[in-house]
C-alpha cells in the first residue's frame, strides 16, 4: 500500500514547511520537497496535513451503553475529527475491571480496522472505591487505570493505588472530584482533590495523569508541582478553554473567564501535556434527564485551532504537540509526529475553511454539544491510518 501527499503544507510538533509525504506499507517513508513516486496520489495543494490526533480521555459506552454509542460508531466519529488512536475509559457495563472487558473491546475494535484503541481498567474494582487486587491479573497490553467519572475518596486507597501501578508501570488517569463538598461548591470539590493527589504523587513518586482540568487553582497547584519535577501529566478539553459562563452540564462544569485564562497561560508556558475531548455521548433522552457530556471527538480540531492559534494564543505545531505528540509519548505509541518510521497517520485539513457546527450532521450517536451553530475554522477533508483512507470528505485522488 503506497500514498504520495503532494504540495501540502506539512505540520507537526516541530516542522512547518511545505512539501510532499509518502507512506509505504504503512510507515511514513519518505517527506521532502519534489517527491516522485509511482502510486495513488492526492494533490494537497491549498491544504496542511498534521499527524492524526490521539485521545487520551472518551467514553465509547460498550459493552452496557451502546443506544448512546458504540465501538463503530465512536470510531466513525473519531475518524471524523482526524483521530486514529483513543484511549477508552472503564465506565461501562459491566465496569472495565478485567480482561474479559478488556479484550472484548481490543477484539471488536480490530475486527472493525478503523482506528486504533487502548483500553483503561478501573482504580478500583467495579468502582467500589475501595478493592484493588483486580490490579494484579491485568496484562501488559493495559496501561491506564481511571475510575472516571467519580473520584477516589479515600485516601488511602487512592496511595495504595499509587504505589500498585507503579509496581505494574501503569499511569494513573485521576477524576478529581470531592463527593463530600461537590453539591456544596464543584470548585472547591475539584480543587481539594487536585491538591490531595499532588501530595500523593510527592510521597509515592507514582506517574498520575490529571483530567479534565477545569480552575485556575487546581492549573496553579499542577504548575507548582510540575516546577518541583513530580511525575504527573494534565489535560485540557477543548470545550473548558472555548466556554465560560455556560451552563451546558458536564462534570467538571464550564467556569469562568479567568479559569479559562489560567488554562491558556498553563498551555502558552508549557505546563498543560495534552488537549483531550472527554468524548462522552448521550441519548436525547438521557441529556434531558441531566447527564453530564460532550459529544467532543467531531468538533475538538476546529474549537481548538479557533480558539487558540488563530486567534493567537499558540503556533498550529503547538497544537500539534497538544493533539499528537505529547499523548503519542505518554499512550507509548509510534504516532503523532512527522518522522520516517511513524506510523502513517495522518489528518488533511483546509485551515483556511469556516465551518458551522451542526450536531445533526454528527456521525457519532451523541448529539449532545454547546458548540451547535457556532462558527470556527478548520475542516478536516480525510483521515489517514497506516497509509489509507478512512474518512474522505471529499477529496479525489491522481490515480497513477
Amino acid at each position: 500500500m503506497e500514498l504520495l501527499m503532494k504540495g501540502c503544507r506539512l505540520i507537526d510538533w516541530d516542522k512547518d514547511f511545505y512539501g510532499d509525504i509518502y507512506i509505504l506499507n504503512g510507515k511514513i517513508e519518505d517527506f521532502g520537497s519534489n517527491l516522485n513516486y509511482d502510486c495513488n496520489t492526492i494533490n494537497c495543494e491549498g491544504l496542511a496535513v498534521l499527524p492524526s490526533f490521539i485521545d487520551m480521555h472518551v467514553h465509547f459506552r460498550d459493552p452496557g451503553y451502546t443506544y448512546k454509542e458504540d465501538i463503530y460508531t465512536g470510531s466513525l466519529a473519531a475518524l471524523k475529527g482526524g483521530y486514529t488512536f483513543v484511549n477508552l475509559m472503564a465506565n461501562t457495563n459491566p465496569i472495565c475491571s478485567n480482561m474479559d472487558v478488556v479484550n472484548y473491546v481490543l477484539d471488536k475494535s480490530k475486527e472493525l480496522d478503523l482506528i486504533d484503541v487502548h483500553q483503561t481498567v478501573s482504580i478500583t474494582k467495579n468502582f467500589d472505591g475501595v478493592s484493588l487486587d483486580h490490579i494484579d491479573k491485568l496484562e501488559k497490553c493495559v496501561k491506564f487505570l481511571s475510575d472516571d467519572g467519580k473520584g477516589v475518596q479515600e485516601e488511602d486507597i487512592m496511595y495504595d493505588a499509587l504505589i500498585k501501578a507503579r509496581g505494574k508501570g501503569l499511569i494513573l488517569i485521576a477524576h478529581e472530584e470531592d463527593e463530600s463538598v461537590v453539591n456544596i461548591d464543584s470548585r472547591q470539590s475539584e480543587n481539594n482533590m487536585t491538591f490531595r493527589d499532588i501530595e500523593l504523587v510527592r510521597k509515592t513518586k507514582s506517574r498520575l495523569h490529571f483530567a479534565h482540568v477545569s480552575t485556575k487553582e487546581a492549573m496553579m497547584g499542577i504548575i507548582s508541582a510540575k516546577k518541583e519535577g513530580l511525575p504527573i501529566t494534565c489535560e485540557v478539553t477543548p470545550h473548558h478553554i472555548a466556554l465560560y459562563d455556560n451552563d451546558y452540564k458536564v462534570n467538571p462544569p464550564i467556569r469562568l473567564i479567568e479559569d479559562i485564562n489560567s488554562l491558556i497561560s498553563g498551555i502558552k508556558e508549557g505546563f498543560v501535556d495534552v488537549i483531550s475531548t472527554d468524548h462522552a455521548p448521550h441519548s436525547h433522552e438521557d441529556k434531558l434527564k441531566g447527564a453530564c457530556g460532550i459529544s467532543g471527538l467531531e468538533t475538538a480540531f476546529s474549537v481548538c485551532y479557533t480558539t487558540l492559534a488563530k486567534n493567537g494564543h499558540i503556533s498550529i505545531k503547538k497544537l500539534s504537540e497538544l493533539m499528537s505528540k505529547n499523548p503519542g509519548e505518554i499512550v507509548g505509541v509510534n504516532k503523532g509526529k512527522i518522522e520516517k518510521g511513524y506510523d502513517g497517520d495522518l489528518v488533511l485539513v483546509d485551515l483556511e475553511k469556516e465551518i458551522e457546527v451542526d450536531k445533526n450532521t454528527f456521525v457519532s450517536k451523541g448529539k449532545n454539544t454547546p458548540f451547535h451553530k457556532r462558527k470556527y475554522y478548520g475542516e478536516i477533508l480525510a483521515t489517514v491510518k497506516n497509509g489509507k483512507i478512512k474518512y474522505n470528505g471529499g477529496i479525489s485522488f491522481d490515480n497513477r
